[in-house]
């Protein structure tokens, strides 16, 4: 059993690391207003995750993965989610960097938009209902019941994104002060933006 959750671990942390949206999104919001606010959108995609888990573990992730009406519903939401903030992005690199405002006036205004950035990028991703109906089972130790196997595996793969983007959010804010300068905040905002309309198109144009 330990070898299968070695195993399984090994895959979803390759899952975990492998750049897309939650990363593009989580860059987006620390490099505008900080460590704090990056850690609170990767705390949002790690809910995501787990709100994603408990649909799977009862059967609702199943139902969307069969249903291709329910599918290209969620795809088109999220593919709009993503494009959006990528437009959003482009938009701000026409202003440059904004005035950093002082902590305790910018935490009230920005901690329930970081939280919920993260988690609703993550809801509207069918692609991991996808993965875990279709992949996890496959990795699911052999000692453990269906439910108590893919609850392990939904827990062991929030705890690794958590980790991941966490440790990815303390990099990025620590060269901070290097991204507030107006001509490379533009810069990132423009790569930012092309990345998560990308994104977005891409999900938009692929097949259910």
């Amino acid at each position: 059993m330990w070898t299968q959750i070695a195993t399984a671990a090994g895959v979803l942390a390759l899952l975990t690391v492998v750049p897309g949206p939650d990363m593009a999104v989580v860059t987006k919001r620390a490099v505008a207003a900080g460590r704090a606010e990056g850690l609170r959108t990767a705390a949002g995609i790690t809910a995501g995750l787990l709100a994603w888990g408990v649909c799977t573990v009862v059967g609702l992730a199943a139902v969307l993965a069969a249903s291709a009406e329910a599918y290209l519903a969620v795809k088109l939401l999220g593919a709009g989610y993503l494009a959006f903030l990528g437009l959003q992005a482009l938009w701000q690199s026409r202003r440059g960097a904004p005035a950093p405002a002082p902590a305790a006036e910018a935490a009230p205004r920005n901690s329930r938009g970081a939280f919920a950035s993260g988690l609703i990028s993550n809801l509207l991703n069918p692609k991991i209902a996808v993965f875990y109906t279709g992949v996890l089972p496959t990795l699911a130790p052999d000692g453990l019941s269906t439910a108590a196997g893919m609850s392990l595996l939904v827990l062991l793969h929030a705890a690794l994104t958590l980790a991941w983007l966490g440790t990815y959010v303390y990099v990025v804010s620590r060269a901070r002060s290097v991204f507030e300068r107006p001509r490379v905040r533009r810069a990132l905002d423009r790569v930012t933006g092309v990345v998560l309309l990308g994104f977005g198109l891409r999900l938009a144009a692929e097949t259910a």
